[in-house]
């Protein structure tokens, strides 16, 4: 007899911890944009585990490179060399500019490493300060909370690790007044994911750029989210103008498998001996799927593709928006948002998962979107048609 997805729930809330509040509903397996869940029931993904899931669900590339790697070296310890990490490493400089790469697990610790990074540049000139956008997301290690912006989080686990200054997003001369003489580093999201999707003005990321250039600040570009061609570019600064001096990545980049990055130029490279790493960092397992991911990104030519399917997703949102009332269509390929006429969000997520179609409400008001890079042309048009049933359903 199978297990029913409630009884998988009852079992993963009588030994789990707390920290997210999930529906009955408990995955079994995943293929391309598509989850069946334990009572074989399928589902259109458009949450794509958080942008994740670059290359879809359960790629044949990177099973392939666990297993290979797996049965030819699994680890090692960060405190010597080998082959895939080296290799990603090259790979990632020669697609970014970058000349220093910092191999991870998570998008967290990427960032912890920008933050140590920073904290170094500065101290010689006793510059300890970071300055961050309210709504942003960097993680929920205690120092990447402390960066968050979120509101709700002001007060949880304190006190705060020190030295965050928060400005609103776009505020260009909040930004300006922020970054004084004490601030290390700039470091904000391209497009601001959790926040719902808000992307930043040219004139406030030519605003940091010049701000750090006159402290002698660094930029960082977290883009955990933004980056590995979710934006139709491989990293998001390629479309703004503006180049970082540190660049985080996550997610897309190991398509699937924890794996994460901080990039900069040997010139910022201030990390002597003991001063950074982790007992999975450089890992040859996530290293050797990162080179997978990245070559079958390269094969399927998807940072192109994403543009163009953007572009398809936006004008199938556009002709939704008159109908149900959708306003404040925004995105960068393929993350994408918009807002509904009242703060109604996870009531659509909830009607929309009943019609077969997972989403993501990261604001009351707010869709998120964020389907796999290999997501079809004929899947969006089944996603127009889904969420046009479900807001149907929310309207009745």
């Amino acid at each position: 007899m199978s297990i029913t997805n409630a009884q998988w729930a009852k079992a993963g809330s009588s030994v789990w911890m707390g920290g997210a509040k999930r529906p009955d509903l408990c995955f079994v397996r995943g293929q391309g944009s598509r989850l069946w869940d334990a009572e074989g029931r399928e589902y259109l993904d458009f949450v794509g585990g958080w942008a994740v899931c670059a290359l879809g669900h359960s790629p044949a590339v990177v099973a392939n490179a666990l297993a290979k790697q797996a049965s030819t070296l699994l680890h090692c310890s960060p405190g010597y060399w080998n082959p895939p990490a080296i290799e990603l490493a090259r790979k990632l400089s020669n697609l970014s500019g970058f000349e220093r790469v910092f191999l991870g697990t998570t998008g967290a610790e990427a960032n912890e490493c920008a933050i140590k990074l920073a904290r170094k540049h500065g101290a010689d000139r006793g510059a300890w300060k970071i300055v961050t956008t309210i709504d942003g997301f960097h993680g929920r290690t205690l120092a990447t909370m402390s960066a968050t912006g979120k509101p709700a989080w002001s007060d949880l686990f304190g006190p705060k690790v020190p030295g965050f200054a928060h400005v609103p997003p776009n505020d260009v001369e909040g930004l300006r007044a922020a970054v004084t003489e004490d601030v290390c580093a700039v470091m904000f999201e391209p497009v601001q994911g959790e926040g719902g999707v808000v992307p930043f003005s040219t004139e406030f990321v030519q605003a940091a750029r010049e701000a750090c250039d006159r402290v002698g600040a660094l930029l960082v570009f977290d883009e955990v989210q933004t980056g590995m061609g979710r934006c139709g570019t491989w990293f998001a600064y390629q479309g703004m103008g503006v180049r970082p001096d540190v660049l985080t990545l996550g997610k897309g980049l190991g398509a699937g498998y924890p794996l994460s990055a901080c990039l900069t130029d040997g010139r910022f490279d201030g990390f002597e001996p003991g001063d950074q790493g982790g007992t999975f960092t450089y890992h040859p397992l996530g290293a050797a799927v990162g080179l997978a991911a990245i070559a079958e990104m390269e094969r399927l030519d998807l940072v192109d593709t994403v543009r163009s399917k953007g572009e398809s997703l936006q004008a199938l949102l556009s002709g939704l928006a008159a109908k149900h009332g959708l306003h404040g269509l925004r995105g960068s390929g393929l993350l994408s948002a918009f807002d509904l006429p009242e703060p109604l969000g996870q009531k659509l997520v909830e009607a929309a998962r009943d019609g077969g179609l997972l989403l993501n409400s990261p604001r009351p008001a707010s869709i998120r979107l964020m389907p796999p890079l290999v997501v079809t042309t004929s899947e969006i048009d089944e996603f127009g048609q889904k969420l046009d049933r479900a807001l149907e359903d929310l309207r009745s």
